[in-house]
């Protein structure tokens, strides 16, 4: 394991025992929110680093008892299997605060917007887009989050050919950008007599819900244009001249949106259109950053097929990370953490191995 920073770990201390005594001091309310903010943020790294403190400490001591020659065979068995478990303790300790120094994505504590298009397959991949939506969904109301559809097209069977929808909460687009890729599903459709297995497939973008400050669109580069809503029918789809495209002219991006009020369109087109081009600048500033090496699991490369829903054998896998879970069915319901949890915790890794690279460098 790498050795901690023990300067910065110092610092972070000192800073901390500084944001608690001027909260302590009673200061304007302004000052105080924005303390008790850098407090909270704090708070959680310093706990772990004071624990680790106090473990170093109980080392300290069992090594002292162990080296003193006047402690007895039974004490030495004792102290042995303490300083065992201290040291385990101490490993994990150091691995959880290195997690913690990791470089933050500045978006991660963001909203985010989905986006799932039905790829090849017909009306079996809006069928699976469907699916994929409900799962997010579930996912989306378990963590405590509000998800609301900004536009859709339904598929002629059911599903979507077309769905975006933003998920409101803390920390909603980290535990989410890992999901943007090519989802594929293998089953037997309902409408296949011979019980012959389709394979077809879903495209998943989660885009960081941009705020008015990361990006000016001039009124000059977009062009707006109102026509009628079509659709195959269903609850997003109304008759009246109200549905809105946007057209932003420099880069050619193009976003609609379709509910009943021109005026709420408006402001949700601008909302997907905003978060796309914030998308975009950040995906360049990425590719540059990694020109000369590329994160196996934060690639963003959309095209990339990330993940295998296999109903006949009840398995999903994920080939970024070679998981294989048999638990498809629980997954399809919004029980997808382990998943999640998996490939954070692989995105983390990787960091630490890039950080490990260029300290030695």
């Amino acid at each position: 394991m790498a050795q901690l920073p023990a300067q910065k770990i110092r610092e972070l201390e000192r800073r901390f025992d500084e944001v608690e005594a001027r909260m302590s001091a009673g200061p304007d309310a302004e000052t105080y929110v924005k303390l008790a903010s850098e407090y909270s943020e704090l708070q959680p790294l310093v706990g772990e680093i004071r624990e680790l403190h106090k473990a170093q400490a109980e080392r300290a001591d069992l090594e002292a008892m162990l080296a003193d020659r006047t402690t007895d065979r039974e004490m030495r068995e004792l102290v042995d299997a303490d300083l065992k478990k201290v040291r385990e303790k101490i490993e994990d300790l150091e691995h959880q605060i290195e997690i913690m120094l990791l470089p933050k994505d500045a978006a991660d504590e963001r909203s985010a917007i989905v986006e799932i298009r039905a790829g090849t397959g017909g009306s079996e991949a809006a069928l699976f887009a469907g699916d994929l939506f409900r799962m997010y969904e579930r996912y989306a109301a378990a963590q405590g989050w509000k998800v609301e559809v900004l536009s859709a097209s339904e598929g002629e069977a059911g599903g979507f050919k077309e769905i975006i929808a933003t998920v409101t909460g803390k920390g909603v687009f980290a535990r989410l950008k890992f999901e943007s890729g090519v989802h594929r599903v293998q089953r037997v459709p309902e409408t296949e007599s011979g019980g012959r297995i389709h394979t077809s497939a879903a495209t998943v973008a989660v885009l960081p819900e941009a705020q008015d400050i990361d990006i000016d669109i001039k009124p000059e580069d977009i062009r707006i244009d109102t026509m009628r809503a079509s659709g195959a029918g269903g609850q997003h789809v109304n008759t009246t001249d109200s549905a809105v495209r946007i057209t932003h002219l420099p880069t050619g991006l193009v976003v609609t949106s379709s509910e009943k009020s021109q005026h709420q369109n408006r402001a949700k087109a601008m909302q997907v259109l905003r978060s796309r081009l914030f998308d975009m600048e950040r995906q360049k500033l990425d590719s540059e950053r990694s020109a000369d090496r590329k994160s196996q699991v934060g690639s963003g490369d959309r095209s990339e097929r990330i993940r295998t829903y296999n109903f006949p054998q009840g398995r999903v896998t994920d080939h970024r990370i070679n998981l294989t879970l048999y638990k498809l069915d629980r997954m399809m319901i919004g029980e997808i953490d382990e998943i999640v949890d998996a490939l954070i915790s692989d995105h983390q890794a990787g960091q630490l191995a890039t950080l490990g690279g260029h300290d030695q460098a």
